[in-house]
């Protein structure tokens, strides 16, 4: 499995990495502008990601913004909605505004609430066919 995880917070990218790192490679990015940048180059090297865990509130570009381009550019590349990258919005943020938006609105798969939980985390990508 290959993951990019987007988060601007240094220890939430640290936990997610820890927790996915045993399933697959993991790259990082630190806002929603470079999320676009590597799905897009990991598309055009014909490895595109399985799963982004991203971060709604970040700096330069927020998360439903990038999750909106990333969308955008599967479209463009005739990418069948069954085979989009599954995308897993994560927030601190105790705000159902927000989550409707990136989840209903944004194409979003799935989203977990801040502070991380592993256990619900993985019962999540089990229920998602990425891991076993």
């Amino acid at each position: 499995m290959r993951v990019l995880v987007v988060e601007d917070d240094f220890t939430s990218r640290k936990v997610l990495q820890k927790i996915l790192s045993p399933f697959g490679e993991v790259d990082i990015a630190v806002n929603g502008l470079e999320a676009v940048e590597a799905f897009e180059s990991a598309l055009g090297d014909k490895r595109p990601y399985d799963l982004i865990c991203m971060d709604i509130m970040m700096p330069e570009m927020d998360g439903q913004e990038a999750l909106k381009k990333i969308r955008a550019v599967e479209k463009s590349q005739n990418i069948r909605p069954s085979d989009e990258v599954k995308v897993i919005m994560t927030t601190a943020l105790d705000d159902p505004k927000n989550v409707v938006e990136a989840y209903y609105k944004g194409g979003a798969t799935s989203y977990v609430p801040k502070p991380i939980d592993k256990h619900m985390l993985l019962h999540l990508l089990k229920n998602l066919s990425l891991i076993q």
